[in-house]
Formats: C-alpha cells, structure tokens, sequence
C-alpha cells in the first residue's frame, strides 16, 4: 500500500494530479464535516447525454485517486437543477405541443412525455441513474425540487437574501447594462400558474427574508425566499450550493470556464469555501458541433453500449479531458483496441508505470485480465471477408486461429464477437466499397496469391506479415501504398489491421480464394 501511494503521489496521471490537489486543502486538518465531497451538476433540461456520464466518470476516477493517497473519507453527489424553468422544448422527444404548453414551469412540475414518471424532470432523472447504476457509481443522488423544498437550502438562500446586495454587486460585473435593470438572483416560482419568473425584485427584505415584485400581470406578491418558493439563478445557484453543501471538488465544461470567478465569490460571500475545479473540453458531433441535451446530436451512451463494452467507454472518457474529442461511432473500434492494449501492458508493468495507466483508474486498481486474442478491429475485418451473420460463424475462424479459447473462457472476446457483429452490419457493410487493382497491385496481388499458395511455414501473425512484407518491399515506395491496396482490393475498406494477423486469422486457403476472387472481379 505505501509503495502504491508513493506512487500515486508523483503520478502524472491526471485524476492524481487533480486528487494532490484535493489533499492539499486539508493539509493542516482534516474536514469538520468528516469527509471530502465531491459533486456533479447535471440539467434535467433534455435526455441526458453522453457528456453528463463523462462529468460522472471522471469525478469518481479523482474520488478513487483520492482514496488512493488519503484515508479521509468521501462521499460523491450528483446533483440535478430541476427545478430549473424549462426555456425551450427539446427537438428530440415526443408530445412537442404539449410540452411548449408548460414553457417555464420547473421541469418537475412539466408532464412526462413519455408518460412513465410524474415529470419530465423526473424521467430525465430516472434515466441519468439508470445509466450511471450500469456502470455502477457510487453516488447520492439530490434533487434540487427536494433540496429547496425540504429546508436544506433555506440557511444559504436566508443568508442570500441577507446579502443580496454583496452577491448582485459580483452578477452585475457580468452582465450587459440592459440586463443589469431587470436582473435579481432570485427567481420566484408563481404561487398560482408555477412559472419560474424572470422579474426585476422591488423589494428584497434582509430581516424577514422575503422577496416582493410584480408577475406578468402587474399584481403584487411577496414570497418567502425559502422552502421552494423562490430559486437561485444558474450562476449564483453554482456558488450556493457549493457553500450549502461545503463541496470540495466539482469539474465541468470549458463554457463554465469564464464564469469560475463568479461562483467562487458567490461561495464565499455566502459562508462557503470554494472547492477546487476541473474545467474538461467538450465533446463534438460528427461534424464537430458540441453535443446537446436538447437537440440530441452526437452518440449516445446506450448507443455505444450497443456497439462496444462499458470498459472501452470508461477508456474513450479518460484520454485527454483538456482536448475537444469529436466523438462519433468511428471512434468506437480504436477505443476498443487502446482499452485491451492497456490492459494487457499493465500485466508487465511496476507501480508507478500502473498508476498511469488507464486501465488503473477504470478499475480502481482491480485489473482485470485480457482475453481478447483477435483486436476488435480484426473481428470487423473478419465479419466483412466471411460475410459472418452471427457468432458462431466468428468463432469457427477463431477457434482455428487460438485453439484453447471458447465464449466460456474467453467472455471479453465472445462479447466483442457480438459487438463486432452488429458493428459491422449498421457501420461497415454499408460503406464497403471494393476497387479494381492496378496493374502494379495485380501483380503484386498475384504474387502475394502464389507464395501463399505455396506457404508451408508457420501460421502466425509475425510469419506471415514477412511474406506480405516482402512482396510489397520489392514493388511499393512508400510501403503504404501496398498496404492500402489490400484493405481497398481485398476488403472494401481504407483502413484495416496488420494483414498478417488478419492471414492467421482468416485462413491461408481462403486468403488465397479472396485474391483470386478479387483479381476475377467478384468482389463487391
């Protein structure tokens, strides 16, 4: 255990770096709350997205990195503003009219379009813990409708609304003078239609703790600042709840980014201390807009667990969170690949390179092993040769290729083989298309198709990459040019894996048919 923390304590690896920074806040005593919390934000404003997940992840991942250099305890929560005023209708869920018909009602208190919970606040809560139980997070989860309604905020929304001119002297800074005439922290929820309402206070009142303004319709009410009758401001809610909640870390996306002055003054003003924070990238669509909740752009998280493991997109998540990532299904595959490469490095590998490693930090130390003998990319490769349509079909070619492995022994393999599958079919079947060789190619092609032919060596991977290696290194300058010709001729693809594995694997005999097949013309 020393030797891990030891290392842990000089990894580059940035969950530690970000945890270091945890631990030094309590370098002179330990918390008087007894633990070091670590929260999540989440707007129930539309479906969660894939993004929502990341944020969860990535905390956990410096919550685990924590644990590893300190023995203070944590808790985790992950929080959901839904009492926030719905302020558009999302394009990507049923019943649009309904909905627009509740605009700037808390989203626990607008119908569920889906009708199956009694909000929609509550169904876009429902399914963001489904996702993050599938993974298996350990969270409390805290609803803002309960966390206002219940008293739990009513100390820091008093002490708001005792100082409210202190905290509007930080929001006014912000804001374009137009906005400054009409703009309070306080939003009122409507005693009588529910809406949260965008009014200018006339009155905020620091000994009873109550705020007095006009609706819509010029009449006049006062209204309590606590017990859910009024909300916080995005902005000033950031802030608030950090110090309600005495939060000790919490990341989010760079568009918060300018505003981390703002909500750790606010913190301050109202009692708090502000917690350390991570500002990651955002995630892009195929075609490099951000991802939203309300438009639904971009893959989703069950979508890619139709298509690959849990593991592959814990790893996708962990590369890199200070850099934009456009990610789209054709990143799935290499995710895939990258996770078991790192996997089975870790094996050989001493304690201060495993804390490092990816792998180390998706696992919480608890590494499990590799047995993915054929790379996922291969198994695409595979299934599109061998017109494979199901399992089966796969594992007749992988059995010959790696005798001892079977579903039972091999389960990470068995459930690529299935991933591979429905990948191939939506992804690459579609897209195939196949090229006549040049006569450079045919030659080459002919060539590689006679010693095979006549191939009596072994019938490895490394075996026969040297024959393939050969015919290419007499005929193509650059070498890539004859690697390209075999995905494009023999596979319909651009890309495609080390063609001596994909030999192994495939067969010699059928490799030579493939060849033949191809310089026939009957390819595609």
């Amino acid at each position: 255990m020393s030797d891990l923390r030891d290392a842990a304590m000089s990894s580059k690896a940035w969950p530690f770096e970000e945890a270091r920074r945890v631990l030094k806040r309590y370098e002179k005593a330990p918390p008087e709350k007894g633990h070091v919390l670590f929260e999540t934000g989440y707007g129930p404003s539309g479906l969660p997205h894939i993004g929502t997940f990341g944020e969860v992840l990535r905390t956990t991942m410096v919550r685990r990195a924590f644990e590893a250099i300190s023995d203070i305890p944590t808790r985790m929560i992950c929080f959901s503003d839904d009492l926030d005023g719905m302020r558009k209708v999302p394009g990507n869920v049923p019943q649009q009219e309904m909905l627009a018909e509740h605009m700037h009602k808390p989203l626990t208190s607008v119908p569920d379009p889906f009708g199956t919970h009694d909000s929609f606040g509550d169904h876009n809560n429902a399914m963001l813990r489904r996702f993050l139980d599938t993974f298996g997070f350990e969270y409390e989860f805290y609803s803002a409708k309960e966390f206002y309604a219940t008293g739990q905020f009513d100390e820091i929304l008093r002490r708001a609304c005792e100082r409210y001119d202190d905290v509007m002297k930080v929001m006014l800074k912000s804001l374009r003078d137009e906005r400054q005439q009409t703009y309070s922290i306080f939003l009122p929820i409507h005693p009588e239609t529910g809406r949260v309402l965008y009014v200018p206070m006339k009155k905020v009142d620091p000994v009873n703790h109550t705020v007095t303004f006009d609706d819509e319709d010029g009449r006049e009410w006062t209204l309590p600042v606590t017990g859910g009758n009024v909300k916080l401001q995005w902005k000033p809610d950031f802030g608030a709840r950090w110090a309600a909640l005495d939060v000790d870390f919490e990341m989010y996306g760079k568009e918060h980014a300018t505003n981390t002055a703002i909500y750790d003054r606010i913190c301050e003003i109202l009692g708090g201390r502000k917690p350390e924070h991570f500002s990651y990238e955002l995630f892009l669509d195929e075609n490099g807009q951000k991802i939203s909740k309300s438009s639904g752009n971009g893959i989703s998280i069950d979508q890619w667990l139709t298509y690959a493991s849990t593991e592959s997109l814990s790893y996708f998540m962990y590369q890199k969170p200070k850099t934009a990532k456009r990610m789209h299904f054709d990143v799935i595959p290499k995710a895939v690949d990258e996770y078991h490469q790192q996997l089975r490095a870790y094996a050989t590998q001493d304690v201060a390179q495993r804390v490092n490693n990816p792998v180390w930090h998706i696992h919480n130390g608890d590494i499990p092993q590799s047995r993915m003998v054929v790379p996922f990319s291969m198994l695409l490769n595979l299934a599109s040769v061998a017109g494979a349509e199901d399992k089966d079909h796969l594992w007749g070619f992988i059995k010959r290729y790696a005798p001892d492995a079977s579903a039972e022994t091999h389960p990470d393999l068995d459930q690529a083989v299935g991933f591979a599958l429905r990948y191939y079919a939506d992804f690459v079947k579609p897209t195939k298309v196949y090229r006549a060789p040049s006569e450079q190619e045919r030659e080459a092609l002919s060539e590689l198709r006679n010693q095979l032919a006549a191939y009596d060596g072994p019938r490895d991977d490394e075996a026969l990459q040297s024959v393939v290696y050969s015919v290419g290194r007499d005929r193509f300058d650059p070498l890539k040019g004859w690697f390209s010709a075999l995905y494009e001729v023999l596979l319909g693809a651009k890309q495609g894996p080390r063609f001596g594995g994909f030999i192994a694997l495939y067969g010699v005999e059928e490799t030579v048919q493939l060849i033949d097949d191809a310089l026939a013309g009957k390819l595609g």
